[in-house]
């Protein structure tokens, strides 16, 4: 009887977070309270076009959440979000006026004229 033995592959991140999105991760951890694991990514239904974008502090991991180690700190991806950033990339981006994380989401079919929002 042959035995099997069975390769288990690393899978690409659900979303590829940029230099500049770790080093907010990290910049997010260092000042995080007390208790905190991590980061969250969410999809929460908001705005004019449906979805939206939430990135908030995490205390536990949720079963099915998405982790993404980075340098700084993790990043979790809410288990019911994932199908909506597959393939995303996560940016933090600041200038004079303003400063927040920028999604690429090629899931996206629309978004609010805002870009608050986004629909799929």
């Amino acid at each position: 009887m042959t035995e099997t033995t069975t390769k288990v592959r690393a899978r690409p991140a659900a979303v590829i977070l940029t230099p500049s999105a770790q080093q907010r991760i990290a910049d997010l951890m260092a000042q995080a309270p007390e208790g905190t694991i991590g980061v969250k990514l969410s999809t929460p239904k908001r705005g004019c076009s449906g979805l939206a974008y939430s990135v908030d502090y995490v205390t536990e991991e949720a079963k099915f959440d998405e982790k993404i180690e980075t340098p700084g700190g993790i990043l979790y991806i809410d288990g019911a979000s994932v199908l909506y950033l597959v393939g995303s990339t996560m940016d933090w981006v600041e200038d004079d006026f303003t400063a927040g994380f920028v999604f690429n989401n090629p899931n996206a079919k629309g978004s609010c004229g805002c870009g608050e929002s986004f629909t799929v």
